[in-house]
């Protein structure tokens, strides 16, 4: 569930729930249509659950900053440094592989 913790007044330390969802028998909840354009889901998307202390935290998959995959990929060794020249020449080898005649 999704809380607001901003500066209310009366309620500085208080969270005021953005949307509630009811658990069937089967175990299924109904994402809120304010929740899910926010999240930017529809049918078929995927939600991933996470722990987070005492809070479970629910987010869209596929859902990362550049700096999150960044991270993921570079976390032991930084990528080696690159000038434009050989990125170009890298694409255009890459671009004569792929449509070569054989």
């Amino acid at each position: 569930m999704a809380h607001y913790r901003g500066n209310i007044k009366g309620m500085a330390q208080a969270a005021v729930a953005l949307a509630l969802s009811k658990v069937t028998a089967q175990g299924q909840i109904s994402v809120p249509k304010d929740v899910r354009r926010k999240l930017g889901i529809g049918p078929g998307s995927i939600l991933e659950w996470e722990e987070d202390g005492e809070k479970m935290v629910v987010r869209r998959v596929g859902q990362f900053s550049s700096e999150d995959i960044h991270r993921a990929l570079f976390a032991d060794n930084p990528p080696k440094p690159r000038t434009l020249a050989d990125l170009k020449e890298g694409i255009r080898q890459r671009v004569r592989m792929r449509y070569a005649r054989s």
